[in-house]
């Protein structure tokens, strides 16, 4: 399976092609990273990731006699220094310096954890200023696509490129959506020496995670204010991007960095004809799950909706799942839409009339049914460009004293000072929680203290909910 040529490297559709591999050499190459013979192209081949290990390891092995080519052209990549202008006006904090230190001190390739509103963009600019060479910046939504090609342009006066919301435009600096970056990779893998990986948490999928695997970059970056709690999800963080290098809480920040700030829990009843129609579908839940486990003692909940697809296996089953599910989401939109919700998000605008506020729903629907009532502005993922920026600038300038939003503005984007946000609904996720509270935590003038006010209803699964997102340190000790 060896060839007679000099080892010779190159990149080929999100993967390395690797010829002229002794036997020998590919044992010790093996345990570094896998590595499998190409029946198809009489190569090793390899992703693209562990280019600049294979490199090393070459150069160790042959004194640096290989040659590494680029498979679309037959050229070296081109990854000399850029020409880039430092024309910011600020001055990194002492937290920021800390991580940008530990970056560089961890090789340039790692996780850094910092709280929402503390300035992780300025960290990341800083580096790709100071390391000088071509990067690519990759986002969860094209909002923040947009947000990173200003700050970028405001930082070095370069138009970035963009990849995303129809956007093909490829530059030595790049600003891609994650998906964008998945989908291009294989041709565009090869052009970036450094990539940052903005909200990485998003990347530990098995779709995006392409996004790394497909990529020749030497410097990865990944940020973000909230990590994966699953140990999987963290070990493919570390194998794609690399360790956690920096780790700053919003509890460490906390009156420093950030606003200091309370939470508030405001529980809510049912009206008698709410609780009636939530016990009674309650009462066919349980039914449900009862009839279940008469045929299957192991059953739970979370089996309903494995067992609702099983519709040739099990067809009779599989109709009573659906049906279960039916009566679960409309639990939830009782629980979501209970008339207190309304009447305690009214006696909230009046105490902070003089304020801007931000409400999180747990759905559209209810973003909304606030929007109408109130005549609020209601930003949603699917609202355009345009829509957008008019609210977002206007809530800026002050001419909407409120913006209520599903999960659009739960990370990322970035928001003008705001110290009340109210919480009518959503995941019992501790990021998104996290996230959420991190909206108003930006310390702006006159050091005022954050509120963040958290709606439930009581004896519903609300509650159990709100649980699960407070079990934080930033929620446990600020309530």
């Amino acid at each position: 399976m060896t060839n007679p040529e000099p080892p010779r490297v190159d990149f080929h559709q999100g993967t390395l092609r690797v010829f002229g591999l002794s036997p020998r050499f590919l044992e010790r190459v093996r345990s570094n990273f896998p590595i499998e013979w190409d029946d198809r192209e009489n190569c090793f081949r390899t992703d693209a990731m562990f280019a600049d290990a294979i490199h090393s390891l070459l150069n160790e092995s042959l004194a640096g006699d290989f040659g590494w080519h680029v498979g679309r052209d037959g050229g070296a990549p081109n990854f000399d220094p850029l020409s880039i202008s430092d024309r910011r006006s600020i001055k990194l904090r002492s937290d920021q310096i800390a991580a940008t230190v530990a970056f560089r001190d961890g090789g340039g390739r790692g996780l850094v954890v910092m709280p929402t509103g503390t300035g992780k963009t300025v960290v990341a600019i800083d580096l790709l200023i100071r390391n000088r060479c071509s990067t690519l910046v990759v986002v969860p939504v094209r909002d923040l696509m947009y947000q990173w090609h200003s700050k970028i342009l405001e930082a070095t006066g370069i138009d970035a490129g963009l990849i995303g919301d129809g956007v093909h435009r490829v530059s030595p600096i790049s600003v891609a959506t994650y998906d964008s970056a998945a989908i291009h990779m294989p041709r565009i893998g090869d052009r970036f020496q450094m990539i940052v990986f903005d909200e990485v948490h998003h990347l530990a999928g098995p779709w995006r995670s392409d996004a790394a695997r497909m990529t020749v970059a030497k410097y990865r970056l990944g940020m973000t204010a909230t990590l994966p709690a699953a140990a999987d999800r963290m070990a493919m963080l570390h194998h794609l991007v690399g360790p956690t290098l920096y780790h700053q809480s919003i509890t460490e920040a906390s009156g420093k960095t950030l606003a200091d700030y309370t939470v508030h829990r405001v529980a809510v009843r049912m009206t008698d004809d709410e609780q009636q129609r939530y016990r009674a579908l309650s009462l066919k839940i349980q039914k449900f799950v009862s009839d279940q486990k008469q045929i299957d003692p192991g059953f739970k909940w979370d089996d309903t909706y494995s067992l609702s697809a099983a519709t040739k296996q099990d067809p009779d089953r599989a109709r009573d799942a659906i049906s279960a599910i039916k009566v679960f989401r409309l639990k939830r939109q009782i629980e979501e839409h209970a008339d207190a919700k309304m009447r305690i998000l009214e006696d909230l605008f009046r105490l902070h009339c003089d304020e801007s506020v931000i409400v999180f729903t747990g759905s559209n629907v209810m973003a909304r049914k606030i929007s109408t009532r109130f005549l609020v502005p209601c930003l949603l993922s699917h609202c355009g460009k345009k829509e957008r920026r008019h609210y977002l600038e206007g809530f800026a300038a002050g001419r909407f004293r409120v913006l209520v939003a599903n999960r659009v503005l739960d990370e990322g984007v970035d928001l003008p000072t705001v110290k009340t946000a109210i919480v009518l609904g959503g995941l019992s996720s501790q990021r998104q929680a996290i996230q959420r509270l991190g909206r108003v935590l930006r310390k702006g003038l006159g050091n005022r203290r954050a509120k963040l006010y958290e709606v439930v209803v009581e004896d519903t699964r609300e509650v159990s909910r709100s649980r699960d997102r407070r079990r934080n340190d930033a929620y446990r000790s600020k309530r």
